[in-house]
């Protein structure tokens, strides 16, 4: 670690206050570092924020989150920053899945032991799927707790990475280049249609992609994170309170949160960060802010952008090539409490008809605010649904008002087949579309939940937080997609530790 007092001579600005930018902010502050963080949104927290309407708070995007556990990485990163916690309940199950026509959900419990009653009890034969699984999943997670730098950019990185390996680390290699799809055909489940589908579900939510596409060591991670000792965890509050903490921290150490500031390029000299440029939004300047790292918590297309000219050749095609990122339809509903079926669980997952896509209103990931945990006013409730959408379509559509109360009607629609949303029952509606996500969250096409993690773009093939350029780091769901906060969290601690050790 370096001292204080050589940290402090080296000034950091931020791209972005989401929870990767205020993680890396906030932890490089607590070293000493000189720290400025721009985002040019209102409040902080950026998908993993919150609005306020009518009595109502709604999170914006991010509606739950992993790594609240004893030695988890949220924990590890407000013990370091010294902290509470905020209070959280486990779900449990983590998400009830409804496929189409089916009356009774597929519970996603907690604990493994229910998880696995339940899973062998709705998808027969498939056990020896799930332990590999699971035996891919032990050794990948204690991999990636030794905090390895994926993929390796340095010499400093390779000695980290070297360091990360334990024997067992070796059991996951000849799965490299393996996905999902090509297990299931393996143990010759490819063609039950109810265990693919299920997986294309809930695959989707955490990798952007299908089974046929999702890199098989990914999938380990992410159908397993939601068991004991993790878990997934509903914040009381709303999501705001994780941001708002580690904003407080920041303060604390002298880090500094200009909102409503806009950062227009990335300054380079020899190809080395000199600074960025920033525009105060409200009277209109613009300055020079210089810095000797800038970490940027925005997509890589956006980085793009703020680089421009100067973005190296070969990493500039790499990003031309990525597929299309998915955006995300949202409707926001406040509604009576009796609208909310009995026991509902916080969170579920509806398919409506297998031969429609996992998207467009199709499928639905459905969250709901608990009594007494701050979302709603008493005897009210929030109900939250989100859906992928292919996010140029709402760019180039004919009209995009009568498409955006469309697809609203049809939300409704669908979820009126669970909750009793009679009109007498809904107090407050509201919808986002990737063009509201851009509009707020400045994310290119207003895209969300990071790169598919393909075999192509996951892991050892992914992109790096150290950029081609000295000085200049990436954080948040390009390098680390598909965990929500806790991979963005990852990201920026991987960031900061390479920055604190000069690992050039």
């Amino acid at each position: 670690m370096v001292s204080s007092s050589s940290a402090s001579s080296k000034s950091v600005v931020v791209i972005g206050a989401g929870i990767g930018g205020l993680t890396a902010a906030a932890l490089l502050a607590r070293r000493g570092y000189s720290v400025k963080v721009f985002d040019q949104a209102l409040v902080p927290g950026g998908c993993a924020s919150t609005f306020k309407r009518r009595g109502f708070t709604f999170d914006v995007g991010a509606t739950q989150v992993a790594g609240l556990e004893p030695g988890g990485i949220h924990h590890q990163i407000f013990s370091e920053l010294d902290i509470p916690l905020p209070e959280a309940t486990p779900c449990d199950p983590s998400c009830a899945v409804y496929l189409p026509g089916e009356a009774s959900p597929i519970n996603i419990w907690r604990d493994p032991e229910c998880w696995r009653a339940e899973r062998q009890r709705q998808f027969p034969g498939s056990e020896p799927f799930w332990q590999l699984l699971a035996n891919l999943f032990r050794p990948s997670w204690q991999f990636q707790s030794r905090r390895p730098v994926l993929p390796p950019r340095s010499a400093g990185d390779l000695w980290r990475l070297v360091q990360a390996l334990r024997p067992n680390t070796l059991l996951t290699v000849p799965f490299t280049f393996s996905t999902v799809g090509q297990l299931l055909r393996a143990y010759g489940l490819y063609n039950d249609r109810r265990l693919k589908t299920f997986l294309d579900m809930q695959l989707k939510l955490y990798s952007q992609v299908d089974a046929d596409e999702t890199a098989l060591l990914y999938a380990a991670t992410a159908l397993s994170v939601s068991q004991a000792p993790q878990g997934l965890f509903h914040l009381h509050g709303s999501m705001q309170v994780l941001s708002d903490r580690i904003v407080a921290a920041l303060a604390r150490d002298g880090g500094k949160l200009h909102l409503r500031h806009t950062v227009e390029q990335i300054h380079l000299e020899q190809g080395q960060a000199t600074g960025v440029t920033v525009r105060d939004q409200k009277s209109g300047k613009t300055w020079a802010e210089p810095a000797d790292h800038v970490v940027a918590n925005v997509t890589v297309q956006n980085l793009m952008q703020l680089l421009a000219d100067q973005a190296p050749s070969g990493y500039a095609r790499r990003v031309e090539k990525l597929p299309s990122a998915s955006g995300a339809f949202v409707i926001y509903l406040g509604v009576d409490q009796a609208a909310i079926p009995p026991d509902c669980p916080p969170h579920l997952q509806f398919l409506y008809d297998y031969d429609g896509p996992i998207a467009e209103n199709n499928s639905l990931f459905v969250s709901v605010s608990r009594p007494g945990d701050g979302r709603a006013p008493e005897g009210k409730a929030t109900i939250i649904a989100s859906s992928f959408t292919e996010a140029a379509a709402w760019w180039h559509c004919a009209d995009y008002e009568v498409m955006k109360r469309e697809y609203t009607e049809r939300a409704i629609a669908r979820l009126g087949t669970f909750f009793d949303l009679r009109p007498e029952h809904i107090v407050h509606v509201e919808a986002a579309t990737p063009r509201t996500f851009a509009r707020f969250t400045a994310r290119d096409q207003g895209s969300v939940g990071g790169l598919g993690m393909r075999v192509s773009t996951y892991g050892p093939f992914g992109f790096a937080n150290r950029t081609p350029l000295a000085g200049v780091w990436l954080v948040g769901d390009s390098t680390h997609p598909g965990e929500g906060t806790a991979g963005v969290s990852y990201s920026a601690v991987t960031v900061v530790e390479q920055i604190e050790h000069n690992f050039f």
